[in-house]
């Protein structure tokens, strides 16, 4: 029997393709925090109060485990690619749903096309938060590792500390508008993201 117990994403992948269906929830496990964190920066904050990010996370999970047969590449980004491209056709339904339910105008609803392009901006923007390995195969597999670690050091942080860090890189929100999610004052808000950047820079390092 293969050892699934590995965090390495680019090894449970090739089990994962070989066969083993153990390695292959071993691996959407490893993606967890990281989808979690771009639903997060992709849904409103009211919608957030109906629906739970991590529910989103779980359906593309069993989608993908639907469907994985389907599956054609054979690099993790390509898989990434994969899982996101699921992640953001549920996403869409998602807010389809309720945009219909509180009876929004027209204006408001979100075109698949919209709601994918934001969705790679923000995945840009946790890239950005990176610094630059290098264009080797070498290179895009470390920060695709990097990114995963980033967003589990993310996730791990404090609830104040996580929300300002989300704003402020992810959705790329100037302080105004970061402080006025938060319902905190711009200088506090800024004194809270110097803590988060901090605290995120130690849980990196470590």
């Amino acid at each position: 029997m293969t050892d699934c117990s590995s965090t390495n994403p680019q090894l449970l992948l090739s089990q994962a393709l070989a066969g083993e269906r153990d390695c292959f929830g071993q691996l959407l496990s490893v993606y967890r925090n990281y989808l979690k964190l771009l639903v997060v920066a992709q849904l409103e904050r009211c919608l957030q109060q109906r629906v739970s990010p991590s529910d989103v996370v779980q359906e593309t999970f069993l989608e993908a485990n639907r469907d994985f047969d389907q599956f054609r590449g054979q690099s993790i980004g390509e898989f990434c690619a994969w899982l996101r491209m699921i992640l953001v056709n549920n996403l869409h339904r998602v807010v389809e749903q309720h945009v219909l339910t509180a009876k929004r105008s027209v204006r408001r609803e979100v075109s698949l096309e919209v709601l994918a392009g934001s969705l790679e901006q923000s995945t840009a923007r946790l890239d950005a938060m990176l610094s630059d390995p290098g264009n080797s195969p070498s290179g895009t597999y470390q920060r695709q590792e990097q990114e995963l670690d980033l967003a589990n050091q993310i996730a791990a942080l404090p609830p104040d500390y996580r929300e300002v860090i989300i704003l402020r890189h992810i959705e790329a929100l100037p302080f105004e508008e970061v402080a006025k999610r938060m319902q905190r004052r711009t200088g506090a808000t800024r004194m809270l993201w110097v803590r988060a950047i901090r605290c995120l820079r130690e849980k990196m390092d470590e």
